[in-house]
């Protein structure tokens, strides 16, 4: 029997690494993982999108994206017919951005974010205050792999300024009821997980594990 190629796309600057818990069964499913690679100078989404469609190399093959990488999977659904698209911890379209997304786009807050702060983890987590800010600069240090000044405010500019205003029926969409950057009350036709977070993927990997294989083959 043939095994259905499944390609994962982490979330924004984060590596493949985040997958490392997610185990399908191996005499159904190959799983391949995407990483980023730089923008061009002033890079379309679409045009990135093609790019990393490249990576693609099984006809069939089912995307799963994670944050970010939901969004881009969907625009690489747009150039190329696969099996099935997933996203976890994302959106489907602009209007499920939360307002204060919304707000930062209008109001190109954005572009004061200091992304280049980013690259210094090692710095922040010396410095940094409280266990709470330590555990999360810990997660980003061992997940992070693009600390890419050029990368960061090319993909925040990319997410706030996403033209899709009607969500694709065929997305499947995984998320969090309890999702502190995509909010689950802004979030039509998804799966739902209880207490699931923004980085659910990292901490309720057993339900991935015991539920990916089903949605996909379903």
């Amino acid at each position: 029997m043939s095994k259905t190629h499944v390609y994962f796309m982490p979330g924004m600057a984060a590596s493949s690494k985040i997958f490392e818990r997610i185990k399908l069964p191996e005499e159904h499913f190959e799983m391949h993982l995407l990483e980023w690679f730089l923008p061009e100078n002033k890079e379309t989404l679409a045009h990135y999108a093609q790019r990393m469609t490249a990576e693609i190399k099984h006809e069939d093959a089912v995307l799963i994206g994670v944050s970010f990488g939901g969004i881009l999977v969907q625009e690489m659904a747009r150039i190329k017919k696969f099996r099935k698209t997933i996203i976890i911890s994302s959106v489907k379209c602009n209007t499920e951005f939360p307002m204060r997304m919304k707000l930062a786009k209008n109001t190109k807050a954005y572009k004061l974010i200091p992304t280049s702060l980013i690259s210094h983890v090692e710095f922040l987590l010396k410095y940094g205050q409280g266990e709470l800010i330590k555990k999360r600069l810990e997660l980003y240090k061992t997940y992070l792999s693009v600390n890419d000044k050029k990368y960061l405010d090319w993909a925040i500019e990319n997410v706030l300024n996403w033209d899709r205003k009607q969500a694709d029926g065929e997305i499947i969409h995984i998320h969090g009821d309890a999702d502190e950057v995509f909010p689950a009350k802004n979030i039509k036709d998804y799966i739902r997980i209880d207490g699931g977070t923004h980085m659910m993927i990292l901490n309720r990997f057993r339900w991935f594990n015991s539920n990916l294989p089903e949605i996909i083959l379903k």
